[in-house]
């Protein structure tokens, strides 16, 4: 596997991660109102994933060479 392709899908997973362990906080700080589903909180997490994959390797090209000017 190409190292840039690794690097973006680490970041869509470490994105995905991170959503549900503030989604999880949300839960427990907050016990009134209605809980937000298991499915739901999945798809969110998917779409986050996916979309910082995708930013990250868009991006990674762009900030390497602005790191070098």
């Amino acid at each position: 596997m190409h190292p840039r392709t690794k690097t973006s899908l680490l970041w869509g997973v470490i994105g995905a991660l991170v959503f549900l362990v503030l989604v999880q906080g949300y839960t427990l700080l907050v016990v009134s109102g209605p809980a937000i589903g298991i499915l739901a909180k999945l798809v969110v997490a998917v779409v986050v994933g996916v979309c910082g994959a995708a930013s990250s390797y868009a991006l990674e090209g762009w900030l390497a060479r602005s790191e070098r000017s």
